[in-house]
């Protein structure tokens, strides 16, 4: 019994064989999914799926990244949310966090390093000052995003995914200021031990992808092999990040399997040992039978 913390079921990816899916997730063992809302809109779509089937559930947020998008921040987006969040079926919010991974500043030096003729430029140019500026907005955006839904879920005593990517001192420095107020999962986890074990130091978890499963996987891989087994989470961030064999393919709620085996063989453990754990922390963390 396999509890899939993190799949986005409402993407257009899974439109043409929505229920083979899902009929290969209960052959592998997968008994919960949960689907994660990335927008207002998507978020509505995860209720509407959690709506329709038993065994999916939904959590109601808006990315970071949404931050770019101008008309996105400025409008209300937690009106919205809060709404969506009566619903029972509704277990968590997120995911939000911080992404710094798409910086003006990073477009303008992917930029210049393909102008030949830059190369004699010395100094900042006016465009990259700008950029900088720009970095400092967004950044700033992304930050009253997150702390909006971390607000909300205090208010509505739910617990929260976060995501998280080359923000981890402004992540960390932000969830330390709410103190144990809630609970979050950095989904996705790709750090060191040490990072994993601040995060659970401050009372939140951490969860893992197919990125155990790679080659290039071996540090991730010995990290979910050293924490408690109640320290963690599966999931699979499905369409992306298929594990192996299935890389460079469509990545599917089935898929976690793949993910705890890859860890309980790292931790020299039979799989239903890490199942029966991850699940119990699962089960913990959403509360998939709140009231």
């Amino acid at each position: 019994m396999l509890v899939e913390t993190h799949a986005h079921l409402d993407y257009p990816d899974f439109e043409p064989d929505f229920d083979s899916v899902l009929r290969r997730a209960h052959e592998a063992g997968v008994t919960r999914i949960i689907t994660i809302g990335t927008s207002v809109a998507s978020s509505r779509r995860a209720v509407e799926l959690a709506e329709s089937h038993p065994d999916i559930y939904a959590v109601i947020g808006v990315h970071p990244t949404a931050a770019d998008d101008g008309s996105t921040v400025e409008e209300d987006v937690i009106t919205p949310l809060r709404e969506l969040a009566r619903h029972p079926r509704v277990v968590a919010i997120g995911e939000t966090g911080l992404d710094y991974h798409h910086l003006p500043s990073a477009k303008v030096a992917k930029e210049k390093q393909v102008q030949v003729f830059a190369k004699a430029l010395q100094g900042e140019t006016e465009q990259e000052i700008e950029a900088g500026i720009h970095d400092g907005a967004y950044k700033a955006k992304q930050a009253s995003l997150f702390e909006q839904q971390l607000d909300l879920a205090i208010e509505l005593g739910l617990n929260v995914v976060v995501h998280q990517r080359d923000a981890w001192e402004d992540t960390l420095a932000i969830m330390r200021s709410y103190g144990r107020q809630f609970s979050g999962v950095f989904h996705c986890f790709g750090g060191t031990l040490e990072q994993a074990n601040e995060v659970i130091a401050l009372g939140h978890l951490v969860s893992f992808t197919g990125i155990v499963t790679f080659k290039n996987g071996k540090g991730v891989r010995e990290v979910a092999a050293r924490l408690g087994l109640d320290e963690f989470m599966v999931e699979t961030d499905c369409p992306y990040l298929a594990p192996t064999p299935f890389r460079g393919k469509r990545c599917e709620p089935a898929h976690t399997r793949l993910v705890a085996e890859s860890i309980a063989a790292a931790r020299g453990i039979p799989l239903e040992e890490l199942a029966r754990a991850t699940t119990e922390t699962a089960e913990g963390f959403f509360r998939f039978d709140r009231k």
